[in-house]
């Protein structure tokens, strides 16, 4: 059966709507409603139209889309060779470890590398991916160098924090194991054509894997770079990918703003920002999606923020930031749009046990209650008092968070940012912020050719340091 063909159950739940006093908005001056929304019916319709054109025809940064119907049989190969080993160092930063840790967080069990071996039946997980010495040696010190891979990710292989600690790793490999046995352990993915990776795992004879020239690093979760370590740690890539394109084909089938969750979260967003609500709050109710966040807030930030336009992406998790944002979202300016996220069926459950002491009588209220209740209620109350303050908020219910609706929220939210980027007339697969900052460091470290950005950079830091206090 080809990916995608399935029925199954929904794979979110999205609602949206402002809270009312008297038949009157509680926000009238930044309100939008759906009259509002559906406005943006037409241009999210050509917009889509333009994605999956430009998907078809291979341009550059849209092969996200293409992604859940890749093969990727060398994938499973490769991740099933590495699930025989005691550990997996994987080299990476941004969309070269985020989208990894989002994965291993929502579908794998907390403390995964504490796990003894019969109960993990894959390798302990460690990242490398800020440039931190202290952080690389306790690595390479956790770590047995015959009983773990290397895997170093880099589309251009020039990405100075990459290279750098992966050099470290490459270095400490060969003089433990000789340069022979030591490219045993090392696998790249990186360009097919492009950059110095590929020569180099063609010089040392290791094991390569193409990230795709069309998928951009902030959408490239579902290529080998996020689903390679899934795959070695026991994550059934496959069905992440039926998700995505189970996902991808419903998006395809609803061409109306109030029937796409797709266009109306793109359309709310973008409204939104443009009434002056120019920060954007993820908030989901479950601990295994707090890394979630961090892989949305790159992807929004990153393919968004250009041109003096984008709102900045804020992340929460519930109930911990009740006790340390609600204030301020409630109370505080109305500056955010906020979207609560809950998993209508988690996959552990606790009732809170009775108690028969009489200092705790008080908490009866609790006896017999399952965590997952007070949880659901607290998110609840939450988006409740947050419309209460006359804020707005979206609420996304997952019905189970498994590997099929992981995938399907990754489509969905790539769908949504790219869409976002159309309403916006900014380009969201590119980032020239980030590369003017990338040449300020080639100039500084003394990269060839790159002695006029080093030469700016520090005329820039001179002027930033006219006034200096110490202590």
């Amino acid at each position: 059966m080809p990916r995608g063909s399935g029925t199954g159950p929904e794979l979110l739940t999205l609602s949206y709507g402002m809270a009312v006093s008297d038949g009157e908005s509680l926000a009238p001056g930044g309100a939008v409603d759906i009259e509002a929304v559906e406005g943006y019916e037409e241009i999210l319709r050509r917009g889509d139209a333009r994605l999956r054109e430009a998907a078809a025809e291979g341009r550059e940064g849209v092969g996200w889309l293409n992604l859940p119907g890749r093969d990727i049989a060398d994938v499973e190969e490769t991740g099933k060779w590495i699930a025989g080993f005691d550990a997996l160092v994987q080299v990476g930063i941004g969309g070269s470890a985020l989208g990894n840790l989002m994965l291993h967080g929502a579908l794998l069990p907390p403390y995964w590398n504490e796990l003894p071996r019969s109960k993990r039946q894959g390798p302990r997980f460690y990242m490398s991916d800020n440039v931190d010495p202290a952080d690389n040696r306790a690595i390479w010190n956790l770590i047995d160098p015959e009983q773990t891979v290397f895997t170093v990710i880099s589309k251009s292989g020039s990405t100075a924090e990459t290279m750098a600690n992966f050099l470290f790793f490459w270095d400490r490999l060969k003089v433990d194991l000789g340069p022979k046995k030591a490219a045993e352990h090392v696998v790249v993915i990186t360009d097919e054509e492009k950059g110095v990776l590929r020569p180099f795992a063609d010089e040392i004879g290791c094991r390569r894997l193409v990230l795709p020239a069309d998928v951009g690093g902030r959408f490239s979760v579902l290529s080998p770079v996020g689903l390679l370590s899934a795959v070695a740690l026991g994550i059934p890539a496959a069905k992440l990918l039926d998700g995505a394109a189970d996902m991808d084909r419903k998006l395809a089938e609803r061409d109306t703003v109030l029937e796409n969750p797709a266009w109306l979260l793109a359309a709310l967003s973008v409204a939104h920002y443009r009434q002056g609500r120019n920060m954007t709050v993820l908030m989901p109710y479950e601990d295994a999606l707090e890394r979630f966040c961090e892989w949305f807030a790159q992807l929004w930030g990153e393919s968004l923020g250009k041109n003096g336009t984008g709102s900045t992406p804020v992340r929460a998790l519930g109930a911990i930031d009740q006790h340390s944002q609600i204030q301020l979202y409630t109370e505080g300016p109305d500056d955010k749009l906020f979207t609560v996220m809950t998993v209508a069926d988690p996959s552990e459950e606790i009732t809170i046990p009775e108690t028969e002491e009489k200092a705790l009588v008080s908490l009866s209220y609790l006896f017999g209650q399952s965590m997952n209740s007070l949880r659901r209620y607290e998110a609840l109350s939450t988006a409740a008092a947050i419309a209460k303050s006359g804020k707005p908020v979206v609420s996304i219910e997952i019905p189970k968070l498994d590997e099929r609706r992981l995938g399907a929220m990754i489509q969905f939210y790539e769908h949504v940012t790219a869409l976002a980027g159309y309403l916006l007339d900014v380009n969201p697969f590119d980032q020239p912020g980030v590369e003017q900052g990338k040449n300020y460091t080639y100039g500084l470290m003394g990269r060839p050719n790159y002695s006029a950005q080093a030469l700016e950079v520090t005329e820039l830091a001179e002027k930033l340091s006219l006034r200096e206090v110490s202590l």
